[in-house]
């Protein structure tokens, strides 16, 4: 069985740009601690610094965390939610900015030291552009590989992912869709560097996540890790999983298998009105219960119809395993 996590904060009050305070009242932190703990299945949480850890309360995070049985699988660093990063961070035209989100994801590597956690996942939702013209192209995204490149190679005991997303908050991200994700990653020339998939991103990027899995996988297995939500495809609805994508999935779940991939499976979801423990317990079940079909005998039912490439075969093996 994989290995399942949640992101801490999607057990909180998470608020949208129409109401700013969110749908929920907040939750000590050791309540959604707690919660995550009551997950069967759940053996880990992602902390975004800032919002979860900081060099002041780090320490006391561990303890909780150990208090209840839970390990810190990684780190997100807040380069997205603060107003000094809202033109860019790491690959930000103001070369200060860039020091200091260089300085800061140092600090993040510090604060994973501390928790035993040995991956920094990284979203710099706020590297890129919304207009045209508004960017240099070359330069920035030069900017964004040399500072994840410094800080990756002086930290070789920690793995960085690097999450893509096309859009949200910018227009257009710099670290867009896997491919092009993965040549930032391969670029660095470092083994510590690959790459975060978000089921949900790879929506909006028009991707199959199964070919995004194998892709990585099979050009330097530069999967690192895995986050997992749904949407409709247009947007970054952060939905129950497999509430829009059930096939999808079981392929996902395939491949992810029939690579090896041995990282962690972390729920990212957004319940802005739902009870979020439900929410994440359901997630997390939704993925055990395709897990548990994968026996050795289905595997290899999978593999002869993905050898085979009859369409028809393969929906009817689905609506039989699935929905009888």
């Amino acid at each position: 069985m994989s290995k399942y996590s949640i992101i801490l904060g999607n057990l909180g009050n998470t608020c949208d740009r129409f109401l700013s305070s969110g749908y929920k009242d907040e939750l000590p932190k050791e309540t959604l601690i707690r919660q995550a703990s009551e997950i069967e299945g759940v053996e880990g949480v992602e902390l975004v610094g800032t919002w979860d850890v900081s060099t002041e309360n780090v320490d006391r995070v561990g303890e909780m965390l150990a208090k209840y049985g839970l390990k810190c699988v990684s780190i997100i660093p807040d380069h997205f939610s603060q107003k000094r990063w809202g033109r860019g961070s790491l690959s930000a035209k103001d070369p200060d900015i860039r020091k200091q989100a260089l300085e800061y994801t140092f600090a993040c590597v510090e604060m994973a030291r501390k928790l035993g956690c040995s991956t920094l996942n990284i979203w710099p939702g706020q590297d890129g552009y919304d207009y045209i013209l508004q960017s240099h192209l070359i330069q920035e995204r030069r900017w964004l590989l040399e500072n994840i490149k410094i800080v990756a190679k002086a930290s070789p005991d920690i793995k960085f992912a690097l999450e893509y997303k096309p859009k949200e908050p910018r227009n257009y991200c710099f670290m867009a869709r896997a491919s092009d994700t993965l040549l930032l990653a391969k670029e660095t020339g470092l083994d510590n560097v690959g790459v975060c998939i978000d089921t949900g991103h790879a929506f909006v990027a028009g991707e199959n996540v199964a070919e995004s899995i194998v892709i990585l996988q099979e050009y330097g297995r530069k999967l690192f890790h895995m986050h997992f939500n749904d949407n409709y495809g247009a947007w970054d609805d952060d939905m129950i999983v497999g509430s829009v994508h059930f096939p999808v999935y079981v392929e996902t779940m395939f491949w992810l298998k029939e690579t090896n991939y041995g990282g962690w499976l972390s729920m990212d979801q957004y319940p802005y009105r739902e009870d979020g423990q439900g929410a994440l317990r359901e997630s997390v079940e939704f993925l055990r219960m395709i897990e548990d079909k994968l026996s050795d005998g289905v595997m290899e039912e999978i593999r002869a119809l993905v050898s085979a490439g009859d369409a028809v075969s393969t929906q009817r093996w689905l609506r039989k395993t699935f929905f009888k």
